[in-house]
Order: structure tokens, then sequence, then C-alpha cells
């Protein structure tokens, strides 16, 4: 039976991958819409080669060449932030919500509101609105799958099982290129070290985000609200081959482990099969070949993202969402050659002890926050 499905952020990593398991399977789906922010060439590319019915580009300054790269195709074209959310809000069986930023809340909602199963590869929509979020799936009944690797893993060990029987969940952290550098090392750090990740291919922001351990904070906070057992109960802990992508401890002291390859595809096709599997292109895990696996607990004198997320989310309200702003303004600002590694950490913490705001009840006081937030970090950055 044919499956149709939308993929908001098709450009990107998590939407290009989407789309070669679509490619591997083609007669098993139907593509609805495909979105960018500007990516024409691209965009056009795959809309004609998987038959989108719809092309969306965020950025509409770029909608006269997306129609011109269309002509012909009776593909639909079009653009703006209100397309992209009538893109998500289009009836289909899966929605792949992969756009980077907050730029992607607005369509996540706009999906969640139709009722629909999301596949959220989008990390702001539960560390920034999270509340908002979650509130929003429970009154329009629908269904969040988890892409990232580590909440798709826990997600696995969970079927069949309840969350009262739970007694630790334990997110795995490769620990980045930077794992065994000593202090006077990460001082002189530079982007293109940090963006050289040892397991995954990732884009330069998310990889500075693993070097600086910030990613697994932000991840410690979606899986908050994608599994609501309690903050005790959720754990970090380093683990250098990437082969365990989280465990699920219940209160029997049994340990559930989701092992596999280093590589988007095995959680986005989990997502896309759900609730069977479905086929990947890679290759079986070879245990032997790998010899062993080793764990460490987090550094968090090193490395103190993983603190400043904890406390952002024992704080809450606005905490989380600040946090977020603040650490893609100092990423972008040390890709940008403005601050050093260490400073990152720095600036989020100065950020989040300065700036307060009351708990966000809409997707408009979320994104309020996260504008306030940047600007505060950016005079911050001015100011150094």
């Amino acid at each position: 039976m044919t499956r149709s499905i939308s993929i908001l952020g098709a450009t990107g990593s998590v939407g290009e991958q989407t789309l070669d398991l679509i490619r591997r399977n083609r007669n098993e789906w139907q593509v609805e819409a495909l979105t960018a922010n500007c990516s024409v060439a691209k965009l056009a590319q795959m809309a004609r080669e998987f038959g989108a019915k719809l092309a969306v580009v965020g950025d509409e300054a770029c909608l006269p060449e997306l129609r011109e790269a269309l002509a012909g195709s009776g593909i639909e074209a079009a653009g703006g932030r209100a397309a992209l959310c009538e893109a998500a809000s289009r009836p289909v069986d899966i929605t792949v919500a992969a756009i980077v930023g907050c730029a992607g809340l607005g369509p996540v909602m706009a999906a969640i509101e139709r009722g629909g199963t999301v596949a959220l590869a989008n990390k702001e929509a539960l560390v920034s609105a999270g509340e908002v979020m979650t509130a929003a799936v429970a009154r329009h009944g629908a269904t969040l799958l988890p892409v990232d690797s580590e909440h798709n893993a826990i997600f696995q060990c969970l079927q069949g099982h309840r969350l009262s029987d739970v007694a630790r969940i334990t997110l795995t952290a490769s620990g980045g290129p930077f794992r065994t550098w000593t202090q006077a090392q990460l001082d002189a750090a530079t982007p293109e070290q940090a963006v050289a990740h040892p397991n995954w291919d990732m884009g330069a922001k998310i990889s500075v985000d693993s070097a600086t351990m910030m990613n697994k904070g932000l991840e410690y906070i979606e899986a908050h609200h994608l599994f609501p057992v309690g903050l005790d109960r959720l754990k970090i802990v380093v683990h250098p081959q990437s082969v365990i992508h989280s465990m699920v401890e219940y209160r029997d002291r049994s340990t559930l482990a989701q092992l596999g390859p280093s590589d988007m595809r095995v959680p986005i096709a989990s997502c896309l099969a759900w609730p069977a599997r479905m086929d990947t292109p890679m290759e079986t895990l070879d245990l032997p070949a790998i010899g062993e696996l080793s764990f460490f607990a987090p550094d968090e004198d090193r490395f103190p993202a993983t603190r400043l997320a904890r406390e952002a989310i024992e704080a809450g309200g606005a905490a989380p969402a600040i946090l977020n702003a603040a650490n893609e303004i100092a990423v972008s600002a040390f890709l940008g050659g403005q601050i050093s590694f260490t400073r990152i950490a720095a600036l989020v913490e100065d950020t989040v002890s300065r700036y307060t705001a009351a708990a966000p009840g809409t997707l408009a006081e979320v994104l309020e926050i996260d504008r306030e937030a940047r600007v505060r970090a950016e005079a911050m950055l001015e100011n150094a």
C-alpha cells in the first residue's frame, strides 16, 4: 500500500537521507510536499525526481527562481512562512519535520495541529517550546516519532513497556572530537577541528554542539518532554564508539539497549516504517570487528554544557528557550572566528543568568523569548 509523506527541510541532511530511503522503496511512497529555505536547484531536482505535488521555499525572495526551475513540471511552487505551514498541514500519512532552528517551529505546530504523525528532527520544537508543543500534541491527538538517534533508540527500547516501570533512561554521547583534549587544547580549538566529528557526518552547527556536549544537553531536555519519567531518572554517559545509541533500565534492573551503525538512515527508517520495520542499505553490525565498547562519565568541568542544559530544564519556564537561542549565537560566533571554543558555554551561561522571562504559553511567546535572547547574546558579544 502506498503511503504519503511530506518532508520539511528536504535539502538538509535528514531530508536527503529520508529521500534516499524513499528512493530505495519508490513504489511504496507518494511525496506530497518538499520544502527548503532557498536551495532552489536542489529542491526543484528533488521535487521532479520524486513527483512531489508541492515545493516550498521559506525565503519568499527565492520563489520566482523556484517557479522557473519547476516550469512545465505541473508541480505547485510556493514561498514564505505561511506557505511552509500550509505544506506542513497537508493531510499525509507522515510528516518529517527537519527544518533547522526556530524557523521550523511554526511548521511543526501546523503538522501537530492537523493531528497526524510527525517524525520530529527539529530540536527547537521540544527544547524551546516543549510545554507548548506537548500540550498541542495531547490536544490534537498527534503522534510524535523521534528521529534523533538517541531518542529513537529510547523509543524502540520502550515499546511494549510502561513508563511507570522505568528506573532510568541513559542517553549516550560520543564525546565529540575533543573528548580527550586538555583544557589548554580546548582553549585553542579551531572551527575546522570542532566540525571534524569522529563518528557522524553532520552539519557544522550540530558538529560544534557535539564538540561542546551541548547537543547532549539539548537532547536531555528533549528526552524530558518525550519520555516524562522525571529528571532524576535521566542520565548521560559518554560512549565513544557510538554503537549503543541509548539505554532504558527497568525497575527489575533489566536494561534494554538499541545498537546500530552510526548512520541517521537507521532511526529515520524506524520512523518511516513504524510500527513495522523496513530494509536499509546499512551493513550488519559486526561486534567482533568493533572489539570493545567503553563508557565514561561526562566531564562537566571541561564540558559544562550538559550542566547548563540540566539547570535550564530544572528551572523550566523560559530558561530552555534562552539557553538554545544563546547557544546558536555563540556557535555562530565561534564558527565566524569571533570567540574561542571555550567561550561558547560561557556566553550561554552569561545569557541565561542575566535574562529571565515569564514561562511561554504560546508559540508566539516562545519566538519572542528566542528573539530577545539572541539580541542579548549578541550584545554581550559586542561588549566582550
